[in-house]
């Protein structure tokens, strides 16, 4: 372990490439240099994004894989669209330098990164106009290939940092599982399959050694965190930068991790689609994995494993309301599966202040005693888009071996199930929607051994999440109960050996009416017009 000489509590805070497109400005001249007066602080950014994921830089990079494995004849559709993206950075660069936010600051900074951008961007083209004439681009090709939009970025804003006179770096992670454990391809899939998550505890120690680096400026941290041997996107998902920052918070022993977005935190369930909805104060580390699972953009899994073991709190923020609360998710004390918290690489000489959350806090927040309880479920959320198959076993199919059939057929055609029930000839599984080709693939297979079913019409998972939600007595029915009294069919239900969550899976057209029938009678949170109703006058004598 190595002791810094700095005396201020570290702090990791990641923003999101749809903040960094829309609020430059205000994270780089407010936000990021009043944490930095009280903390030392690590930023971790994302690939800069528009107001729509789609058009986006990591979006655009995808397009460019693409077309480089479309040949030659997607040849000058691959060039606009690298120039897209150089040109997108250009000016997210020249309107920070021309702003009147930045006070002061030589221009050679911005001529410097203006030139970097350019060099990154034709090595960029160089790269994959040579990949066109194979046609072809290996896993670790496309992960070189995304990692330069949150390059593209940390160098924006650590030079729009810097020119406010608050002196930062940026810190490329690109490398960083070649040097953790060698170039060696079967080396690096050896040490994932054999390490599981500690895999990722091993990079930590590696970003601490680049964030001492840093010396006294803020390190501005690429979310993309190393070339995978089977592709990031593959191994992690978008959500890669959210599992950065947990690293990084777990590398510095982090006060706390804070994810900015554009919304106030988490609450009882989506507030455009449920007006009523109301911000939470707080919810478990499972609540908030399980919310993820099932539809709600809250935080990447792996990340809060990264955290709950080192008990490190994360507190998801607004960047439209910096000085919100915000919701904070405290990591669980009663797991007994938890290993006691993970010493950092960088350590300060300030005690750590992320052990338990106040029991008085907790329990105005509805969570009560040791196990953390709820006397009713915390918020409901969607998944949409989701096709319900239902597979009977033939007569001359064996029973027991029945189930490892279907998952195998699943696993060939690598399909994720969301909800499974089961008896002992019949199961129904509700996947992700698939192409009608894929669709009709899987259905020849299941028939083998199966008579198979495929719902007509398009479905939805409605879930209910609630710390230690099992304990709850009558919660069932109540749920049932609200979505027969809005004259909702239910599909299928699960509940299994989950404690925190009852899944049911209801026709898409019906999904919205679900989630506002079980927020306004289970979660006893009453609509607008109940709430106004309560301050109607009534027919009053005068």
């Amino acid at each position: 372990m190595v002791t810094a000489t700095v005396s201020k509590p570290w702090l990791v805070q990641k923003y999101g490439g749809t903040s960094l497109g829309k609020l430059l400005d205000t994270i780089c001249c407010s936000i990021i240099p009043q944490y930095a007066i009280g903390h030392d602080l690590i930023v971790v950014c994302s690939a800069f994004s528009g107001t729509m994921k789609a058009s986006g830089t990591t979006s655009l990079l995808i397009q460019c894989i693409t077309l480089a494995e479309q040949g030659i004849d997607a040849q000058k559709k691959l060039i606009d669209i690298v120039d897209l993206i150089k040109d997108n950075h250009l000016n997210a660069l020249n309107t920070f330098a021309n702003s009147s936010a930045r006070a002061f600051g030589p221009e050679e900074i911005f001529e410097d990164t203006a030139a970097s951008i350019r060099r990154e961007c034709e090595s960029l083209k160089r790269f994959l106009l040579a990949a066109q004439i194979i046609g072809e681009l290996s896993p670790r090709s496309k992960d070189r290939v995304i990692s330069l939009g949150e390059k593209l970025a940390c160098m924006i804003v650590a030079a729009c940092l810097t020119s406010t006179g608050t002196p930062a770096k940026p810190v490329f992670l690109d490398n960083i599982i070649a040097t953790a454990f060698g170039s060696s391809v079967d080396d690096q899939i050896t040490a994932l399959e054999r390490l599981g998550p500690k895999f990722y505890q091993v990079l930590s120690g590696q970003i601490a050694d680049r964030i001492r680096e840093c010396g006294n400026a803020i390190p501005i941290v690429t979310g993309f965190f190393g070339i995978m041997p089977d592709s990031l996107l593959q191994t992690v998902g978008r959500g890669y930068s959210d599992l950065c920052a947990a690293m990084c918070a777990v590398a510095v022993g982090a006060e706390e991790l804070q994810v900015w977005k554009e919304v106030d935190g988490i609450f009882t369930a989506d507030p455009r689609k449920v007006p009523s909805a109301r911000l939470l104060s707080t919810v478990t580390a499972e609540e908030a994995t399980e919310l993820t699972y099932y539809g709600s953009e809250v935080i990447h899994p792996l990340t809060m494993d990264q955290i709950r073991d080192a008990r490190i709190p994360l507190r998801l923020k607004n960047v439209f309301k910096p000085s919100g609360q915000g919701t904070i998710v405290y990591t669980s004390s009663t797991r007994d599966d938890s290993p006691p918290p993970t010493s950092p690489t960088i350590s300060s000489s300030v005690p750590s202040r992320t052990a338990t959350p106040p029991s008085s806090f907790m329990l105005k927040n509805g969570y009560h005693g040791a196990e953390q309880e709820r006397r009713k479920p915390t918020a409901v959320t969607v998944k949409d888009d989701i096709l319900l198959l239902n597979v009977v076993c033939n007569r001359n199919t064996k029973s027991q071996g029945f189930l490892t059939q279907v998952f195998d057929r699943l696993e060939r055609h690598k399909i994720l199930v969301d909800l499974v029930t089961t008896s002992e000839r019949h199961v129904s599984l509700a996947v992700q929607s698939l192409a009608p080709g894929a669709l009709q693939r899987l259905t020849e297979e299941l028939e083998r051994f199966g008579r198979v079913a495929v719902a007509p019409s398009r479905m939805a998972i409605v879930t209910v999440v609630g710390h230690k939600m099992r304990n709850m007595v009558g919660v069932s029915n109540e749920i049932l109960s609200a979505l027969a009294k809005a004259q909702i069919g239910i599909y299928l239900i699960s509940q299994g050996a989950s404690k925190i969550n009852i899944s049911l899976v209801v026709a898409a057209d019906h999904a919205l009416a679900a989630m506002n029938a079980i927020h306004s009678e289970v979660l006893k949170i009453p609509t607008h017009r109940e709430q106004e109703n309560r301050f109607i006058p009534g027919p009053w004598l005068y």
